[in-house]
C-alpha cells in the first residue's frame, strides 16, 4: 500500500513538473515584428542577469527595439554591441530604477550581445541570427 502511495505521489509530482515547466516554457512568446518592419524584444534587467519576455532564439537580420525595463532596485545599464570583427557599440546608457528606455539598433547577420555594463553581468550573445 505504501509502495503504491509513493509511485503515485512521484507521478503527480513528475505531471506538475510538466505542466508548470510547459506553462514557463509558453510564457515567452514568439517576437512580433511592427508594420514598419521591426521587431521589438522585451527584456527585464534584474540584479546580474536579463529575462526576456520573447524568445531570442533564431532570430534573423534586420531592425530591432529592445525595450530595456530596470526591475533591480539600483542603477544599472544596458549596453548592446555587434558581433563579429567591429564588435562596435551600438548602444549604451543607463537606467534608474523602474525605468524603461528603448534601443533601436540594426542587427546584421553575425549577431550581437548585451550586458550590464554596471553591474557584473556576463555578455549574453545572440549570435543565431539566420
Amino acid at each position: 500500500m505504501m509502495k503504491n502511495l509513493i509511485s503515485l505521489t512521484k507521478r503527480i509530482s513528475v505531471a506538475l513538473l510538466l505542466i508548470i515547466g510547459f506553462t514557463n516554457t509558453a510564457a515567452a512568446g514568439t517576437p512580433q515584428t511592427r508594420e514598419d518592419g521591426v521587431t521589438v524584444i522585451h527584456l527585464d534587467e534584474y540584479n546580474g542577469y536579463f529575462a526576456a519576455k520573447e524568445t531570442v532564439a533564431g532570430l534573423k537580420a534586420g531592425e530591432y527595439e529592445f525595450v530595456v525595463t530596470n526591475k533591480a532596485e539600483k542603477l544599472v545599464g544596458f549596453q548592446i554591441q555587434a558581433l563579429g570583427n567591429k564588435g562596435e557599440n551600438l548602444d549604451m546608457f543607463p537606467l534608474e530604477p523602474g525605468e524603461t528606455r528603448i534601443s533601436r539598433v540594426t542587427i546584421g547577420k553575425d549577431g550581437v550581445r548585451f550586458r550590464c555594463p554596471i553591474n557584473p553581468t556576463p555578455w549574453v550573445d545572440l549570435d543565431v541570427i539566420k
